[in-house]
């Protein structure tokens, strides 16, 4: 299989140099090239055609959502993925108008950053857990909610214990190491619940499985 290829952008030089060691070592992921201001990364995602391309929102020359929109209108295949210090609500919304499909906050662990980049290149959308909760319950708020049907409830019954407090954790804003540190288990550990709850559930992204968690009562929506 092809590694995701991944443009990094981000005007400071030693956080873009510490996220491309991290991106470096994972599996199945390869760092194309890296850009300090937005206009270069537009260039350079003309040269390299990345599959993903992860970015900062507040960019020099050419901001994080300007950018996005540009790349969404002239690279339909490119996949964007905003990087930011900024959990608020508002700038999610922005990001995801523009077109970006994951918004991952700065603090993220690698974990995290692996879990976005994999989710984004197959084409789903990914929100950190600490942000996936607040937004999705507007969401539902400025929708109308969603019923519960039963068909969703005897889902959530065929899941373990153990798959069940996994979902509650996802759904309550937990990282991947929050959950691992919360019930003294492994991060691998915690990646291969979420996974197998994932497949039982046929939901594949965190906003899914966050909304679904609402629709069935395991969390209340924010308020």
């Amino acid at each position: 299989m092809s590694p995701i290829r991944v443009l990094l952008a981000d005007d400071h030089t030693l956080v873009r140099a510490g996220i491309r060691s991290l991106l470096e070592s994972l599996p199945g992921i390869q760092v194309v090239a890296e850009a300090n201001n937005g206009r270069e990364a537009l260039d350079l995602i003309e040269q390299h055609h990345p599959d993903v391309f992860l970015m900062e929102i507040a960019m020099s020359e050419l901001n994080g959502l300007e950018a996005t929109a540009y790349v969404l209108r002239e690279f339909a295949d490119v996949r964007v993925i905003i990087l930011s210090m900024h959990a608020n609500e508002e700038y999610v919304w922005q990001a995801l108008r523009a077109g970006a499909k994951g918004y991952l906050l700065k603090d993220a662990g690698m974990a995290e950053l692996e879990l976005a980049v994999k989710s984004v290149a197959r084409g789903e959308t990914y929100l950190s857990p600490p942000i996936s909760r607040q937004v999705i319950s507007d969401y539902m708020r400025r929708v109308g909610g969603e019923e519960r049907s039963e068909g969703s409830r005897r889902d959530l019954e065929r899941l373990t214990p153990r798959q069940r407090e996994i979902l509650r954790l996802v759904a309550e804003g937990n990282t991947t190491q929050a959950i691992a540190q919360k019930l003294e288990i492994s991060i691998k550990t915690v990646e291969t619940h979420r996974m197998q709850l994932m497949e039982r559930l046929n939901i594949h992204d965190i906003a899914g499985l966050v909304r679904y968690a609402i629709r069935v009562g395991l969390v209340k929506p924010e308020e």
